[in-house]
């Protein structure tokens, strides 16, 4: 029976955002192969979660420290805040497999204790650009140093990467990206709840769009469709998602047929997202994959989307595009008199499954997991 230590840079359940939902399922794959998965996770916030013992073999919660307690700083925060005496030593008592989850989670990757164990890093972005775009957007001046320092320190640390037996991408254009600069680096699509394109035929009566509105970059997208794209339409508009901030919730209550549904429970969730005839999803930072689309496009008819959100993830052509808000617009009306139908249905699956398909990338995961390893205690016999 196969091992694996996972260490993920937050508690993955209950798997509501971006990249927790990602290690989640995958986790949730691995074990329906049989693997046994250890799990770290760093707690600041989340909790301990009785469902994530069902689904792995034992699992380590550990806290994240704080900026005061991450000094002196000679990596990014992300990276520091992460460092765990007890997470150390916990991975050194065996010789099993290890996978990273995100750049987050690499404090130990270098170190010469694990020169022969396996060691693979998943990444969720190219974290450098990831945080420089946020300082891009940011408002808040101490906020926009923070990001950019951050940027700054990511962009060299990243370099800890030709450490890494495997360096898993999660998008086509991160691969590109990391191919270049470390050959071990694979393309491993994301992980996600759906095993199957659940998506109603017929029409639905409003418009979605779903994200963690606490989010800087989510809060953007949702002012700009109230204010630039559904001010000027007579079309419904529901946004749905965690922790809305104050000023978002101010605009909504201005308009009439834009309504707030935050902190929904997944049942009510997804019920929402198979209702609803389009899902707008805009975005201004082209980055990794989000999540978000692959949910929509699991389980929703219409997905309507700008450039960004798409940008070489190979999903394009089972979406429809608009750039600026007159196009969004135009869209939206198109589409709110358009049925959504079987074939619509049918070339989705045909595009969307064959890349998307959580067992398929389970397996493949498993097997570099198992011959890496083997590979891996042969070195260590032949030099001993």
């Amino acid at each position: 029976m196969q091992h694996l230590h996972l260490i993920a840079f937050d508690v993955p359940a209950p798997p509501n955002y971006g990249g927790v939902i990602d290690i989640y399922y995958k986790v949730r794959a691995l074990y329906e192969l049989g693997i046994k998965v250890h799990l770290h996770c760093f707690d600041y916030g989340r909790g301990r979660r009785d469902e994530l013992n069902i689904i792995c073999e034992r699992v380590y919660y550990y806290p994240r420290k704080s900026i005061a307690f991450s000094l002196p700083i000679r990596y990014p925060h992300i990276v520091s805040s992460r460092r765990n005496k007890q997470l150390l030593k916990t991975l050194l008592q065996d010789d099993y497999p290890i996978l990273f989850e995100g750049l987050h989670t690499t404090y130990y990757l270098a170190y010469p204790e694990f020169e022969h164990r396996l060691t693979m890093v998943r990444m969720h972005n190219v974290e450098w650009e990831y945080y420089y775009q946020l300082a891009q957007r940011e408002g808040v001046y101490k906020w926009k140093q923070y990001y950019l320092a951050e940027s700054k320190q990511l962009e060299h640390f990243e370099n800890i990467l030709t450490y890494a037996d495997y360096v898993f991408t999660i998008s086509p254009k991160d691969q590109a990206y990391y191919q270049a600069k470390f050959p071990q680096s694979q393309y491993l699509p994301a992980f996600h709840a759906h095993n199957q394109i659940s998506s109603k035929t017929g029409q639905g009566r409003y418009c979605l769009y779903h994200g963690k509105l606490s989010v800087a970059e989510n809060h953007e997208a949702a002012l700009f469709l109230i204010n630039e794209v559904f001010a000027q339409l007579e079309v419904p508009l529901i946004i749905a998602g965690s922790d809305p901030q104050p000023e978002l919730i101010r605009l909504i209550n201005e308009h009439p047929l834009v309504t707030l549904r935050h902190n929904l429970g997944e049942g009510e969730m997804l019920d929402l997202m198979r209702d609803a005839h389009i899902h707008v999803l805009p975005t201004f930072q082209s980055t990794g994959i989000k999540l978000k689309l692959i949910h929509a496009l699991f389980t929703g008819r219409f997905i309507l989307v700008n450039p960004h959100m798409v940008h070489e993830t190979g999903l394009a052509f089972s979406c429809v595009l608009a750039q600026s808000a007159e196009e969004f617009q135009q869209q939206i009306n198109t589409l709110m008199d358009t049925p959504f139908t079987e074939i619509e249905k049918a070339q989705r699956r045909a595009n969307v499954l064959p890349t998307f398909s959580n067992q398929e990338n389970a397996r493949r995961l498993a097997e570099m997991i198992r011959k890496g390893h083997e590979t891996k205690m042969e070195t260590r016999e032949s030099t001993e």
